[in-house]
């Protein structure tokens, strides 16, 4: 099939259809990582309802299923989801009744395009052989994808022979490629590591770290070429890591206006580690009624946190704010580290923090200068 396919939808179509009768099972799903909103899109599948392929979305962070296939680059079976806590099932699967199921990443030129999935509606314990045919499956997939890729791209440098971005701009996506490849690993170690404790200080520790890679590997996602330099669109960057941190948290929303901002890679990282740490903090801390249901600003409709990322602060300034509707500071914690660690990225970009509490919210405004 792949030899012969020059559609990739079609391609995709057809092969979860084929991997479906041969693990003999009815729902099979081909998911495509999403740089902009930092999550999963359902491409192609088989046994879904209608309208759920190519609209169903699934959240990419380590507690996804596919999301730690995709983020560790290594197969992933669950026999039965209410035997692993550390893994959250999808809305989406919970629609169809889905309670095991088998996933292995589909990669093109080593770093991670996507996933490959089948769920089963009854518990089914997936043998070394199916997840052996899934992996094959996967890689001729990817090879498809890569082809397909490489046949767009050739035509188009032959176009621009010439051109001198166009190089820089094939230069980057290798690297991007290598570095992503990198933080796989990274994540596949923190996940092996992570099984060895029981649940408590040390997950909840090792889930912070995880965080924090993702941070850093989603403005790496959004490098683009300008000049002699790498920057990055910082406004598309903070809007795919409010999508990754809204899919890690409960009732909470997240609202973001930003302005148009380019900044270099090094000056844009320690941005988002900001609003990260910062938004990660109020949807924790700031918003204890969720816990018990009760009502209020922050009450049972659920929290929200909003982020506003302003341009033209001062002389040639820009502003950051992340604030929630949430209690406010009821005991500030001598030996916290969130905020410590806000103040010493803002030092980073030679930026200021303030922090305003009440009992209708919490913001957390950092002004630092545009440079690129």
């Amino acid at each position: 099939m792949a030899g012969h396919h020059t559609n990739p939808e079609r391609f995709l179509d057809q092969a979860v259809v084929q991997v479906g009768r041969a693990i003999e099972i009815h729902h099979v799903k081909i998911l495509r990582y999403r740089r902009a909103t930092a999550d999963l899109l359902m491409v192609a599948g088989t046994g879904w309802k209608e309208g759920v392929v190519r609209s169903a979305t699934f959240s990419s962070d380590l507690k996804s299923p596919p999301g730690w296939s995709f983020q560790t680059g290594e197969p992933l079976c669950i026999e039965d989801f209410d035997k692993v806590p550390e893994f959250a099932m999808s809305q989406t699967l919970k629609e169809h009744d889905i309670v095991s199921l088998a996933n292995v990443p589909v990669l093109t030129d080593g770093a991670a395009w996507g996933v490959l999935e089948v769920d089963s509606t009854v518990h089914r314990d997936f043998t070394q052989d199916s997840v052996q045919f899934m992996v094959a499956a996967a890689a001729i997939i990817g090879s498809l994808l890569r082809d397909d890729t490489s046949s767009r791209g050739e035509a188009a440098a032959l176009a621009e022979a010439a051109a001198q971005a166009q190089h820089r701009e094939i230069l980057l996506r290798e690297l991007q490629h290598r570095v992503k490849n990198n933080f796989q690993l990274i994540l596949a170690s923190i996940g092996l590591q992570k099984r060895r404790f029981p649940e408590g200080e040390t997950h909840r520790a090792l889930d912070h770290i995880t965080n924090r890679i993702n941070a850093i590997s989603l403005a790496h996602d959004q490098l683009a070429p300008r000049q002699d330099m790498q920057v990055v669109d910082v406004a598309r960057y903070l809007r795919a890591l409010c999508a990754s941190i809204e899919q890690q948290v409960e009732d909470v929303a997240l609202d973001i206006e930003a302005d148009e901002v380019e900044l270099s890679i090094d000056r844009a990282v320690p941005l988002g580690l900001i609003l990260n740490e910062a938004a990660t903090n109020s949807a924790k801390h700031a918003f204890p009624a969720h816990a018990g249901g009760g009502g209020g600003a922050h009450g049972g409709s659920g929290g929200r946190i909003t982020i506003k990322l302003k341009a033209g602060i001062g002389f040639g300034e820009g502003r950051l704010t992340v604030s929630d509707n949430g209690q406010g500071i009821q005991k500030k914690n001598p030996t916290g580290s969130g905020l410590k660690l806000i103040e010493s990225l803002a030092r980073q970009i030679g930026g200021q923090v303030e922090v305003e509490s009440s009992s209708s919210g919490t913001a957390t405004t950092v002004t630092f200068p545009i440079i690129s």
